[in-house]
């Protein structure tokens, strides 16, 4: 490695023991061949895999852009630039993508990062503009290539490929083996690794379950359900954008807590719902397949599928929300009369009979605070545990999970202490500047 960091110290920066065979595997791949194709199911850590062996295709003091890599959402862009930078490698990296303001972006792009990560859509851009010098760049990774395919990426994704003169290594990635690579991605020497056989999921870990409705409209056997489950952790799958906000507010009429979240929301909004969806501010995420790839959340209990998933492999990949790593789950399928069981859900799947009447779940302990200060305006994390802690009169266990973004951040506080920290820290400043501080919508 040709960085004054070891893969010892990365992994205690990221909180992980050890890296696991996929993870190995990639990388002795990575060194010994042109070009790789991951195979490998959602959950098992591919980001790691192709972020660890990047670091010895780099020039530790070459201040061009020499890596770049390629996605199919935001999310997962985001997802990727905060593992590299918790890796602590001290190496620049830029994240693009729609939904803010592209001259954010150009700015970031002036001094070239070492690693670029993005959307098709804005990356494309870019080039054309010249905000990016492609010449330097050696390295091309398409992350869930497959999916940006299925998107509609292509045409995107080819202009961006034919603009990079220089790629030395191109190493792809899917959780699905059923996808043709087109020919302009130019690969060469390619060695396919698969592992999707050995992490499918074991049933001890991922258990299915069958719910009927006695109705077309499932909103009632859903809120009883979600009511039986007692308010854990839970993603209700949708296959449209307005189901997803009929379903949130007619359970919201009936007192049950949630998020709902897909693609057509503004970024702000999309982060807010996440946000609070991962710091226990609200247990329940009304979402659409937007969510079923990409998305790092940890200790998610349920998968509900109120509508049916149109091919396996989006059921494959829903379900590949919950039992992830050491942790089990549970898959429950909601049927209405006049549907029936896709050939690929297991017809002997138990079936789970729904009281009529359970108490209302739980209301989360936490409540999450918005502050319209990020990390543009030199705020991080410390600076807000110790803003709330000496101004808001907060203890450290009354502050939870905090998220900081570009130019707002996101801090889970308890419940009982929102209303006093609110009064406290209303007209006080961060960093000797005044802004925005309210209960995140």
């Amino acid at each position: 490695m040709q960085y004054n960091i070891s893969t010892e110290k990365i992994l205690e920066n990221l909180n992980i023991q050890a890296l696991n065979e996929m993870q190995l595997g990639t990388g002795a791949a990575v060194k010994t061949n042109h070009d790789i194709m991951l195979l490998s199911a959602t959950g098992s850590g591919k980001t790691l895999a192709f972020l660890l062996p990047i670091l010895d295709l780099i020039e530790d003091k070459k201040n061009q852009t020499q890596a770049i890599i390629i996605v199919p959402s935001r999310e997962l862009a985001l997802q990727i630039e905060g593992v590299f930078k918790k890796m602590g490698t001290n190496l620049k990296i830029t994240c693009c993508y729609g939904g803010h303001k592209r001259e954010i972006e150009e700015n970031n792009l002036i001094e070239a990062p070492t690693l670029l990560v993005g959307t098709p859509g804005r990356l494309a851009d870019h080039i054309r503009r010249n905000n990016i010098k492609t010449e330097s760049i050696t390295t091309l990774i398409l992350d869930e290539f497959d999916k940006s395919l299925e998107l509609g990426f292509l045409e995107e994704m080819s202009f961006i490929i034919q603009s990079l003169p220089n790629i030395k290594k191109r190493i792809l990635t899917s959780a699905t083996d059923s996808v043709t690579i087109p020919d302009f991605i130019g690969l060469q020497d390619l060695q396919t690794i698969n592992f999707l056989s050995d992490e499918l999921l074991p049933e001890e870990k991922l258990k299915i379950e069958i719910v009927h409705s006695e109705d077309k409209d499932k909103v009632g056997i859903l809120s009883k359900l979600l009511c039986f489950l007692g308010g854990q952790s839970t993603i209700v799958f949708c296959n449209h954008r307005e189901s997803v906000e009929r379903t949130s507010a007619m359970l919201k009429e009936k007192g049950i807590a949630n998020e709902f979240y897909h693609g057509a929301m503004e970024q702000q909004e999309r982060d807010s719902a996440l946000c609070k969806f991962r710091n226990g501010s609200n247990l329940i995420l009304i979402t659409t397949d937007l969510a079923a790839r990409g998305l790092d959340i940890p200790n998610i209990r349920y998968i509900i599928h109120y509508h049916l998933p149109h091919t396996e492999e989006i059921f494959t990949h829903r379900n590949g929300r919950t039992a992830r790593m050491e942790s089990s789950g549970t898959a429950i399928v909601l049927l209405s009369p006049e549907e029936k069981l896709p050939n690929y859900i297991d017809a002997n799947s138990e079936v789970l009979d729904v009281p009529e009447s359970s108490p209302l779940p739980e209301k989360p302990k936490w409540t999450t605070l918005f502050i319209a200060a990020g990390k543009k305006d030199k705020v991080n994390k410390i600076d807000i545990v110790g803003f709330l802690s000496n101004r808001g009169q907060l203890k450290k266990e009354d502050i939870g999970l905090i998220d900081v973004k570009d130019f707002f951040s996101f801090v889970a506080i308890r419940k009982t202490k929102i209303g006093a920290a609110l009064l406290l820290i209303r007209d006080q400043k961060i960093k000797n500047k005044k802004v925005k501080i309210e209960i995140a919508k």
